[in-house]
């Protein structure tokens, strides 16, 4: 009615909205209610906390990022007021596979979908993903902590030559300085290289794989490329390839290591979980524990337990489909897991 006081009268208005006069009048000149006005200074505190994050938070990290600023409001408000001014967090697409099958498996499965780690550089999970420019594909190799989901060691090159994931371990090895810790990854061609193996060897560190064509046995890496995927590769397009090594370092280092708040270790950041969990002030329910599937009996394609015979007519077989969105890369692009001269055998693991 104020909007079309000047085009028609307000008593005329309000008789065909059934409004009385007064009544208008009365709205006109009341104050907003405290809770309009407490409302109003939340959505002040929710666009800052949602811009600080990139846009990339939804409501129940948005709450978890305000309630470290030590203001207090319910999780069902602060998702209400979101939705009111538009404000919403971005979701991941479904991962395709992107491994094709090559040979046997090259080092044994330490790991068994159980992301679970009860310290640092208890195991590292490890995997290669593709960087879209406009000027051709740049490929990340990254080394995860499982116990923090801290990126430990990342690497970035033009070519999946096996340079890349030896840079990403040699990061992780010299930043973190492990004893016996479980590398899991793939059967890339790059993980069964020999001087891959060899580099594990030296160091210490205990090769693992999962089976071929499963992305749910190399999962918490997985998830990782996704939230990169979703929160910095589909909301910015990079003309050069040195454009997207900046992006890429500044998300990992700037943002995702240092500031993001992962639900599944209390809404902290890596960086700031590693802290407590140093000065021991960690509350063990804060952590909730990494699962990535039902129990295997509920899943019939998961995998065989104990005593099982796997028919080899009822194995899975991977989609025929490659690149992170379900389209065939680019004539220019590398087969992930192509055939490489350097492939270990299964007596050159340590």
């Amino acid at each position: 009615m104020s909007e079309n006081q000047a085009a028609y009268p307000i008593a005329t208005m309000c008789r065909l909205l059934g409004v009385s006069p007064s009544g208008y009048y009365g709205w006109v000149k009341r104050r907003p209610s405290r809770r309009s006005r407490a409302d109003a200074a939340l959505i002040a505190d929710i666009r800052e906390a949602h811009a600080a994050s990139r846009g990339t938070y939804g409501a129940p990290r948005v709450h978890a990022e305000l309630a470290a600023q030590g203001i207090r409001a319910g999780r069902k408000r602060i998702a209400r007021l979101m939705s009111q001014s538009g404000l919403a967090g971005v979701s991941r697409r479904k991962f395709v596979t992107t491994t094709v099958k090559n040979g046997g498996r090259q080092a044994p499965d330490l790991v068994a979908r159980n992301f679970a780690a009860e310290r640092p550089d208890l195991l590292w999970v490890a995997d290669i993903t593709y960087i879209p420019t406009w000027a051709g594909f740049l490929y990340l190799a990254v080394v995860l902590d499982a116990f923090s989901r801290r990126i430990v060691g990342w690497s970035m090159g033009t070519t999946l030559a096996t340079r890349l994931v030896l840079d990403a371990l040699n990061m992780a090895l010299a930043t973190r300085r492990p004893s016996g810790v479980i590398h899991h990854s793939d059967q890339g061609s790059q993980y069964t290289s020999i001087a891959f193996g060899h580099r594990c060897r030296e160091a210490g560190v205990r090769p693992s794989m999962g089976s071929i064509g499963d992305a749910y046995d190399n999962a918490m890496c997985e998830s990782f490329f996704a939230t990169l995927e979703c929160e910095l590769l589909d909301r910015h397009r990079f003309t050069t390839q040195a454009e997207a090594r900046m992006a890429v370092f500044e998300f990992i280092e700037g943002f995702y290591n240092v500031r993001r708040r992962h639900s599944s270790i209390g809404y902290l950041s890596p960086v700031d979980f590693e802290r407590q969990q140093r000065d021991g002030a960690i509350d063990p329910d804060a952590r909730e524990r990494a699962i990535v599937l039902a129990a295997v009996k509920d899943k019939p394609f998961g995998r065989p337990q104990d005593g099982a015979v796997l028919d080899r007519r009822l194995a899975r077989r991977p989609p025929n489909r490659a690149g992170r969105d379900g389209r065939m890369a680019p004539p220019g692009a590398e087969q992930k897991n192509g055939p490489k001269e350097d492939q270990m055998t299964s007596d050159q693991i340590p």
